[in-house]
């Protein structure tokens, strides 16, 4: 029995943070990006984070950025939401990336917490809600303080949840305790930016999850969410254990996500392309590793 737990996710339930492809020489490959766009929402997406940590976007140029969106725009239709990574350092350069992903056909955009010069929170809420005022497009908040050095504090959170531009947080804080005072106190839509808490999050309230593994494996990771909201927690919990060695191996293992999402979706013949600088490709021994997870999870 289907439940009605949840009111709809302000961008779908399955999001996927979606590579960026490149083609062997380097160059933004705009035809594999419809390709693997298309491939995703056909297997179970139905929202894509493009421009993100895992799409490369500290190594992709604006324009880059910009075609990327409209690319996979035309792709996907509107079978599915497109949000646009445009978080930088620069509150001025993120405003601009904003205005541009929304000319492009995002249908939000992606803010990280600025990174390098660790502002404090008063400094950190100035700047999401002078993107959220500058664009016309719904903002999610991506709290990963392991990368840019500064934590979206819960209190912070509490009070930008009262823009009504702020809808969502993609949560890679690893504090459970503080994602659910948010969610207690507030209607932020929370997504999982970890696969390893894809269930976990949404048990307790998440509007769905921005999974990295779900460029190789879609279906699966929908199937856990859906199990859960059809009633069916033990299949949930099967599904999602099932998945760890997968997760494990593509996020957990050393190694940015970008690089094993990479080199899995290579061995399976689907666009990726390499990585760029000073990113360095997955070795054949760890690629060998991906795969095998992958067989044994498609294939138990």
């Amino acid at each position: 029995m289907t439940t009605s737990r949840k009111p709809a996710p302000p961008f779908g339930r399955t999001l996927c943070a979606m590579i960026t492809p490149f083609t062997e020489a380097g160059a933004l490959d705009l035809d594999g990006a419809r390709r693997l766009a298309a491939r995703l929402v056909a297997e179970g997406c139905d929202g894509l984070v493009l421009n993100g940590t895992t799409g490369e976007s500290p190594t992709t140029t604006d324009e880059e950025k910009t075609r990327l969106v409209a690319a996979v725009r035309e792709a996907v239709g509107d079978r599915a939401a497109l949000i646009a990574g445009v978080g930088t350092s620069d509150t001025r350069h993120t405003v601009e990336l904003a205005l541009a992903a929304g000319k492009a056909g995002a249908d939000g955009v992606l803010v990280v917490t600025p990174y390098y010069s660790r502002p404090p929170q008063e400094a950190v809420a100035a700047h999401f809600l002078q993107v959220a005022d500058a664009s016309g497009l719904p903002l999610m908040l991506y709290d990963i303080p392991g990368r840019t050095g500064t934590r979206i504090e819960p209190d912070t959170l509490i009070r930008l949840a009262r823009h009504p531009r702020i809808v969502a947080v993609k949560d890679c804080s690893y504090d459970f305790l503080g994602t659910q005072k948010v969610l207690a106190q507030t209607e932020l839509a929370y997504y999982a930016g970890c696969d390893e808490h894809v269930l976990a999050l949404y048990a307790v309230g998440a509007a769905g999850c921005v999974s990295t593994v779900a460029n190789a494996v879609p279906g699966h990771v929908a199937a856990v969410l859906a199990a859960f909201d059809a009633g069916d927690t033990a299949r949930a919990a099967r599904l999602q254990l099932a998945a760890t060695p997968l997760i494990e191996a593509m996020t957990g293992a050393g190694l940015p996500g970008t690089v094993t999402a990479k080199a899995l979706l290579s061995r399976l013949g689907l666009p990726a392309g390499p990585v760029r600088a000073p990113l360095l490709p997955a070795d054949p021994e760890t690629a060998d590793t991906l795969l095998a997870h992958y067989e044994t999870l498609a294939h138990p």
